[in-house]
């Protein structure tokens, strides 16, 4: 592996690389990318989006993945209760890009009306439009379809 610019497994777990010298600072920290999932395995209520909320404070990107907007979540920040049932609850934090995924289920005019809506609430959603990201595969329940 010298050379390649590999990582030999032992050195990868404590942050070196092959030959080099270990850094005291980085042992025990994870190597790579941390991908933390919040799933739920029942039909109601579990609480996913107040845990969403809580890790959102620290992600990079939220997203959410399945799903339309016949259920919802209110997170409560500085007082003031959003109400989401399209958007991702951690694009409340505003170093956080949002995703919208393939698997979900978006009727336009209330993803429209549920930003809105929590933008007169408060400062949660200042700017919300360009950190949203929808996916070009997501579906689109149409008004003939409601």
């Amino acid at each position: 592996m010298s050379g390649s610019g590999s990582m030999c497994p032992t050195e990868a777990q404590n942050g070196g690389s092959c030959g080099a010298a270990r850094d005291p600072r980085v042992i025990g920290r994870a190597v790579g990318n941390k991908v933390t999932v919040v799933l739920g395995a029942q039909w109601g209520d579990e609480g996913k989006g107040k845990v969403v909320d809580l890790l959102a404070q620290d992600a990079d990107i939220v997203c959410r993945c399945q799903g339309g907007n016949n259920a919802g979540h209110t997170v409560v920040v500085d007082a003031v209760e959003y109400d989401f049932h399209l958007l991702p609850s951690g694009i409340i934090n505003p170093n956080v890009t949002a995703f919208i995924g393939n698997g979900v289920v978006i009727h336009l005019p209330g993803l429209f009306e549920e930003a809105e809506k929590n933008e007169r609430k408060g400062k949660g959603l200042e700017g919300w439009e360009k950190r949203l990201i929808i996916s070009d595969r997501a579906h689109i329940a149409l008004p003939a379809g409601k």
